[in-house]
Formats: structure tokens, sequence, C-alpha cells
């Protein structure tokens, strides 16, 4: 099965720059939304959560500064990496912009293949991200069952077959393990139980 390409939003007032970016992201395989103003894109980011956003910075109303700032305060957008544009070569400008919290930052005049070459890294470095947080959740189930299983269990000292829980509940050896350990059992007779069996 064919993965879905990734979505990237683009947010600029200049009508020519959105045809540039929509024209040349378009044909390097993405799937591209465009929006013209920095209240219908943190909509828009919401809504379909795109995988990545580039944002002009002067745009009338809301400008990519504030738009930046609001995508980072959400936690329903924070984790959207955004590329800011601008035509301001200020270091401050730059500055403020990956302090809203951009991940990168690209000077206007736009060339396409910067564009492409600043998203394709940005997307990885997600990617990449995505796969270290799952390993690490993995991780952290994988050392609480061992967590469980370390210790000292109270097992009865008369017949030996039953465990007393977390919650202070008796339960068969075999309950607990299935429990605690994700084990299954098949029963069968071992040598000892099945000479004693055939001598009674």
């Amino acid at each position: 099965m064919s993965q879905s390409p990734d979505t990237i939003l683009v947010v600029d007032d200049t009508p020519a720059n959105l045809a540039l970016l929509f024209t040349g992201l378009r044909r390097a395989g993405y799937k591209v939304l465009i929006n013209e103003r920095g209240d219908v894109a943190l909509q828009t980011a919401i809504n379909v959560q795109p995988d990545l956003i580039v944002l002009d910075v002067m745009m009338p109303g809301m400008d990519g500064f504030e738009t930046c700032r609001r995508l980072k305060a959400d936690p329903r957008t924070k984790d959207i990496p955004v590329i800011l544009m601008t035509a301001l070569t200020d270091a401050i400008e730059e500055v403020t912009g990956l302090r809203a919290g951009a991940v990168d930052y690209i000077t206007k005049p736009i060339n396409v293949d910067v564009v492409l070459a600043r998203i394709n890294t940005h997307l990885t470095l997600r990617k990449l991200y995505r796969n270290l947080e799952q390993k690490h959740a993995a991780l952290e189930a994988a050392l609480a069952t061992i967590k469980t299983l370390s210790g000292i269990i109270p097992i009865c000292a008369w017949c030996g077959s039953q465990i007393r829980d977390e919650q202070g509940n008796w339960v068969s050896v075999t309950t607990y393990l299935e429990t605690h350990a994700e084990v299954s059992f098949s029963h069968t007779i071992c040598p000892t139980c099945y000479e004693r069996v055939m001598h009674e």
C-alpha cells in the first residue's frame, strides 16, 4: 500500500507567492493547502493537522509571528513544524520568529528549491522524533513490566500456589503471571507428578 503524501499548509497574503509554492510543492509530491490569513490558518491547522506549515511573516491582521505563537501555544498544533518566510533581513526579526516557535526562517524572494530542501529536512526530523517517542513509550512499558515482576512477591507458604497481588487479593500463580508477564500456560504433567499418579 502506498504511503499518503505529507500535507503542507502554506499561508501568505500574496497570490503570486501562493501560486509559486503551490505549484512547486505539488510537483514535489506534497498535498498542499493554502490560506491567505493567519486566523484562518489557525483553524485549518487544528482541523487538518498538516505535517508542516510554511508561514509568511508580513500579513494584514494577525501577522506570522503572532500566528506562530498561537500555533505553539495550542496543544493541538504545538508539534507541527513552522517555517517562516519574510522579506525582512534583520537578524532581530529572525530571532523573533525562532523565539515564537518556528523551526526555520526563509528570506524572500522565494527560491522553491530552498523551500523544498528546508521542508524535507524538517519533515525528516519530525518523523525521526515521532519514531523516537514511540520507542521511548515502548521502553517505558517494558520497564513497567520489569518493575512489576521484580521485587518480593508474597506467595502462600502453605500451598505455594496462591500469590497476593498489588490490591491485596489472593490469585493463583498462573493468573498472576498471565496478568503481569504477558504469558499464557498450557497444562501438562511433569515426570515427577506422572510417577506419583501412576503409583497411586
